[in-house]
């Protein structure tokens, strides 16, 4: 069976404007992530999601207000929740057919922070694997 594992990138918060619609300057200054795509190939995994996430200037936080889930009673927060110098900076959802796979993936997830992996939780609700 085929179980989806989540890996959130974990780092020092990053200056997503500089990049902006300069994707050959990614490819160039991040080539790491080409080498863990392929990696992820020699295991026999598979990438089924995954993105690099904008600085923290461009999220926020919101917590439901008392009287429910409605716009006018929550709270927002500018930024990430995290209080720490480091934020979700990006993720990646995988396809694995083990923990150990997933484990040997997990490692080799480019970053200059650390990996928190996560097996995907499957509610049989349409999901294949």
């Amino acid at each position: 069976m085929v179980d989806q594992y989540m890996f959130l990138i974990v780092e020092p918060d990053w200056d997503s404007d500089a990049y902006q619609g300069d994707s050959d300057r990614i490819e160039a200054e991040f080539p790491e992530f080409v080498v863990f795509e392929r990696r992820v190939e020699e295991l026999g995994a598979r990438i089924v999601g995954g993105n690099a996430l904008q600085s923290r200037k461009h999220g926020g936080t919101v917590r439901p207000g008392r009287d429910g889930r409605e716009l006018e009673d929550a709270v927002w927060t500018d930024g990430a929740s995290l209080e720490s110098d480091e934020v979700i900076t990006g993720f990646y959802l995988v396809e694995a057919e083990s923990d150990e796979v997933a484990k040997q993936l997990a490692v080799g997830v480019p970053t200059g922070g650390h990996v928190e992996s996560r097996k995907v939780f499957d509610f049989g609700g349409g999901q294949e694997g």
